[in-house]
This record gives C-alpha cells, sequence and structure tokens, in this order.
C-alpha cells in the first residue's frame, strides 16, 4: 500500500532555494538581488509566490528594503537552525545555564537516523549522549546527541574529537563540548521541527505521560561541509522557549 507524504508548499521550496542562495554565497551579504521580474524569470516561478517568499525572507532577517535601492542581503544574515549554534543548556537558561543531566554516555552502531545525517557506513562506531536537560526545577528536554565516526571527525574537525576524547564525564551536552573546541573553526547548521506525542519511554525520561504533545528538533551541525554531529531534542508541553529558526 502506497503512503502518501504531505508536499511541501511551493512559497515554502522557493524560500529555501532562495535562503540556500544566500548561505552558500550566490547572493552575498550587502548584494542586491535582481528586480522581481527577473528573478522570477531566473527561478521560473510566478511573480507572486516569489513576493510572498521575499516578504518571508525579510521578516526572517534575511533580506531588508532599501527605498531606491530593492531588496539588499543583510550584512549579518541569520543562520538557519539553533541561533548562533548555541548549546542548549544556554539556549534554555533564563540567567544561569540549565543543568545537563547525563543518562547515557555510549559507543553504538549507526542507526537509520544517523546513517542519513552523518553519512555513518554500516558498521562504524559512533558516540551517543543521552541527556535530561532541567531549568527551573523540571525535566526540560531530552536530548540525543551523536558524533560522526573517529576518522571523519580527524579529517574534519580534529579539535573536536580530541574534547570528546577526554570528556570522560563531561558536564554539558555534546553540543557544548563541540562548540567549546570550535573557537578556529566555523560550523554551520540546521535544524527542523515536528509536532509529536511524548511516546512511553521519553514520558518515563521525562516524567511526563506518554500522550503528552511535544516538539521534536532534529539538528545537524557541519565543520567544513562535513556533518560532525547530529542530534534530536524533544521538548513536551510546558517546556521553556526554545529560540530556533525554522526552514520549512
Amino acid at each position: 500500500m502506497a503512503v502518501s507524504r504531505p508536499q511541501r508548499r511551493p512559497v515554502v521550496v522557493l524560500y529555501e532555494r532562495i535562503a540556500d542562495a544566500i548561505n552558500e554565497g550566490a547572493y552575498p551579504p550587502g548584494s542586491t538581488l535582481p528586480s522581481e521580474p527577473r528573478l522570477a524569470t531566473e527561478l521560473g516561478v510566478s511573480r507572486p509566490a516569489l513576493r510572498e517568499a521575499l516578504l518571508l525572507l525579510q521578516e526572517d532577517g534575511l533580506l531588508t528594503v532599501r527605498r531606491g535601492v530593492g531588496r539588499t542581503v543583510n550584512i549579518s544574515p541569520p543562520r538557519r537552525g539553533h541561533e548562533r549554534i548555541q548549546p542548549l543548556e544556554e539556549l534554555l537558561s533564563s540567567g544561569s545555564a540549565a543543568r545537563v543531566g547525563p543518562l547515557l554516555r555510549a559507543v553504538e552502531e549507526p542507526t537509520d537516523f544517523t546513517t542519513q545525517q552523518l553519512l555513518a557506513p554500516a558498521g562504524s562506531e559512533l558516540r551517543f549522549w543521552e541527556s535530561v536537560l532541567e531549568t527551573e526545577g523540571m525535566a526540560a528536554v531530552l536530548s540525543q546527541e551523536w558524533a560522526a565516526p573517529e576518522d571523519v571527525l580527524q579529517g574534519a574537525h580534529p579539535a573536536f574529537a580530541k574534547a570528546l576524547r577526554s570528556s570522560s564525564a563531561p558536564a554539558g551536552s555534546m553540543l557544548a563540548v563541540l562548540v567549546g573546541a570550535s573557537r578556529e573553526t566555523q560550523l554551520t547548521g540546521h535544524s527542523a521541527v515536528t509536532a509529536t506525542l511524548l511516546g512511553q519511554r521519553r514520558g518515563e525520561q521525562l516524567d511526563r505521560a506518554p500522550g503528552t504533545p511535544a516538539v521534536l528538533i532534529t539538528q545537524v551541525v557541519r565543520a567544513g561541509g562535513t556533518p560532525v554531529l547530529a542530534a534530536k531534542h524533544m521538548l513536551p508541553t510546558g517546556a521553556p522557549a526554545l529560540p530556533v529558526l525554522h526552514s520549512g
């Protein structure tokens, strides 16, 4: 039996195409976009759809409209994904960092998720950290994080590989270790957001009912274009707000 998949709106797809072009340098910071008629022709889309996508890009801080000039790319456009690639314990804090409670620190074989997100080959070994982040005395997030295979990290981000090896009993998240090891390495990230329910196991870990509505955020962080960390973060109803730029 064939299962139909939900189709993304054309405007969302168009938004992503233009946002990707900005992030990849096709439209550098400070540059002016082509006129609407020309851009619609170049992209092969209708002007109404293009205009709606451009308005969304403007609202999200990627574009600015300047009278007499047109639409220009902001000098420091926001990154897609977690803002500034901050560790969750910092994003969740409202004055002091959230506490990271380790549940599991292990090495495991690739799953379907890590094979897709980290391009991990069968038989490779991945570091896996599972944690509960607590803030204001309550369990706020169940976080699962995977690092790319050791040989990939050695080529793409050796400082991160070294930091993980020395973090036998880390006080923070894997993302915090990555950020701390990346002073000379530029990171880029992408996040996706899905509405779901906690389920039995996650409900037990977060001390909530299995049917509690939740938001699932999947995250991939890259160093020099190579995926080095993938994560799933489950936020149940009532958890503190997490600032995320959602790409569609």
